[in-house]
């Protein structure tokens, strides 16, 4: 099972990319966040992409979550809902036979970094749940947390810098710690260089200079199966690359 996520940073914006991006990886699971569109704003063929059970979650011109699910591997329509504490259009999950799987767009914290803190305490008891009830469970996305100081290029590394406060670290660890593995750090524990987010300017992304905020964490029982996991800089014209998560399930 392949799953992808991607903050596209507006969905409107790079319709035709990640068309691309699904007719090249195509991922049994692909979510997406800060799409930036209510679903009268998408065209039609957006909003039920060939081969996938589709699912967008959006307001005008902010936030915003998608989830795109594989017809081949998926032939019916995945059970999709919004924990109670969603708001501004940041979580959709969907049940299936393999696992729940979420797409999650934190809020960055920088206007109302009290409504971070609870956002994150909510992930937290969230996956305490799924712990709790045996079920496996994959959350995607933009956390808008770089977990340590490797996870932050040293040119970008600032003291209490939002994204960067020990008390959001400690959340994003507390998370992990209910049974959930960072997969991307099982395949590049030591890798200095691996970002996902790069501020949009002074050529950043192509100097490789930016914060690694995009995960893909994965009950133990997944994570043993992960066979790779990464971040496709490359691709697309968003601040964001998206990052790919293969399993051998």
């Amino acid at each position: 099972m392949k799953i992808a996520t991607w903050n596209v940073n507006g969905i409107r914006a790079r319709q035709a990319q990640v068309q691309e991006f699904l007719d090249r990886e195509r991922p049994d699971v692909l979510c997406l966040q800060e799409i930036k569109a209510a679903l009268d704003q998408l065209p039609a063929w957006l909003c039920d992409i060939e081969g996938y059970w589709c699912y967008w979650h959006g307001g005008k011109g902010y936030s915003g979550v998608a989830l795109h699910v594989s017809k081949a591997s998926h032939p019916e329509r995945p059970a999709l809902q919004h924990p109670e504490f969603d708001f501004e259009h940041r979580i959709v999950t969907a049940r299936l036979p393999q696992a729940t799987v979420a797409s999650i767009y934190v809020p960055n914290g920088g206007k109302d970094f009290p409504a971070k803190v609870r956002f994150l305490e909510a992930m937290d008891l969230l996956a305490l749940d799924y712990q709790r009830s045996g079920q496996p469970l994959v959350l995607c996305g933009d956390l808008n947390v770089a977990r340590t100081d490797m996870d932050v290029h040293p040119k970008e590394r600032r003291p209490n810098a939002i994204g960067q406060r020990p008390e959001e670290r400690a959340l994003m660890e507390r998370i992990l710690s209910r049974g959930l593995v960072d997969v991307h750090r099982v395949f590049e524990p030591n890798n200095t260089d691996l970002f996902t987010w790069w501020a949009p300017w002074r050529n950043m992304k192509a100097r490789n200079i930016g914060w690694r905020l995009d995960y893909v964490f994965a009950s133990e029982a997944l994570a043993q199966r992960a066979t790779s996991c990464v971040v496709q800089r490359e691709v697309g014209t968003s601040d964001h690359g998206p990052v790919v998560a293969s399993f051998d399930l």
